[in-house]
């Protein structure tokens, strides 16, 4: 008997703008192909997506959940997924990725009534939501789109307006929505190394061991170190390198702090070191790849972050 195949989960990093963390994807290269991958993706932040045309499955682990046109999609990050469309058809979509906590700080903080709600629901959240039935939430996902399209005056504020707005119908729809069951199957397709990823993606400038991780996710250090590489294809400290190298990317790029300044904030405790890592990942030098960013005008954060065009297929 044939041993079934393993699951694959690719990670897909989107590198959010520090001050306006947000980034819309839209346009004719947006088109679903109709042949199920045989990846499941995850990513680094919360995915907003609507359908154009056409239908098809947006599957989480087993669990598959049909969209057609007009449908709008949440998808927590870390939660693996995939997308596809009806048999001989290319649905199309447009896509908001984006970091709630940042884009609405102080709105969600620990003295806001729901704030373990909100924080619960942005980590969980895998929902289809239809125009009929959410009208609201379709009008308020397309006029973000809109506004971060165009860019016209005062947008940012504008955006974070519709975000405050269409996040409180959102945990209105969730709340009513939630239950014990619904909390288990959440629970169940959340990947085990989640409280890790979370926990690099907050303290990554800090110094840990990799046993804290394990016991972060309860498991043996031996047992998370395998189970984390068989989600993420790479060992828990080249994640976190790799982590470290893209925010101090962020920071060659936006401020004017020197090499060695930039590797000390990113939790790097000597330059030679982070010189090493950063040429390994980045395939250059800190200083020669900020050169090369500065020459580049008008170029889209995400040029340095791949994932930016639908997979072809």
């Amino acid at each position: 008997m044939a041993k079934p195949k393993k699951t694959v989960i690719e990670y897909r990093n989107y590198e959010l703008p520090q001050n306006f963390p947000v980034l819309l994807l839209t346009g004719e290269g947006w088109h679903i192909s109709d042949i199920r991958s045989n990846t499941l993706h995850i990513h680094n932040c919360l995915e907003i997506g609507i359908c154009h045309t056409d239908s098809g499955i947006i599957e989480f682990a087993n669990q598959p959940l049909p969209f057609q046109a007009g449908d709008v999609s949440f998808i927590s990050r870390n939660l693996a997924h995939t997308t596809y469309s009806t048999k001989g058809s290319a649905s199309l979509w447009s896509y908001i990725f984006v970091n709630p906590e940042e884009m609405l700080h102080g709105y969600y903080d620990n003295s806001f009534p729901y704030a373990d709600l909100f924080h619960d629901m942005t980590q969980n959240i895998h929902a289809i939501y239809s125009r009929d039935d959410h009208r609201e939430i379709t009008y308020l996902v397309l006029q973000i789109m809109e506004e971060l399209k165009h860019k016209e005056m005062n947008y940012q504020v504008i955006v974070r307006g519709l975000f405050l707005a269409l996040f409180m119908k959102l945990l209105r729809i969730y709340k009513s929505d939630i239950s014990a069951e619904a909390d288990k199957e959440a629970q169940e397709n959340s990947i085990v190394i989640a409280p890790a990823l979370d926990y690099i993606r907050d303290h990554y400038m800090q110094s840990f061991a990799i046993e804290d991780l394990a016991q972060m996710c309860h498991l043996s250090e031996t047992h998370f170190r395998r189970v984390f590489h068989d989600i993420m294809n790479t060992s828990p400290l080249n994640y976190l390198n790799t982590t470290r190298i893209l925010a101090a990317c962020t920071l060659l790029r936006s401020t004017e702090d020197s090499v060695l300044s930039i590797s000390e904030q990113v939790g790097f405790h000597s330059v030679s070191s982070f010189n090493r890592h950063f040429a390994e990942i980045m395939g250059t030098q800190p200083t020669a790849w900020r050169k090369k960013t500065l020459q580049v005008q008008n170029a889209s954060i995400l040029k340095y972050s791949g994932w930016m065009e639908s997979q072809k297929l």
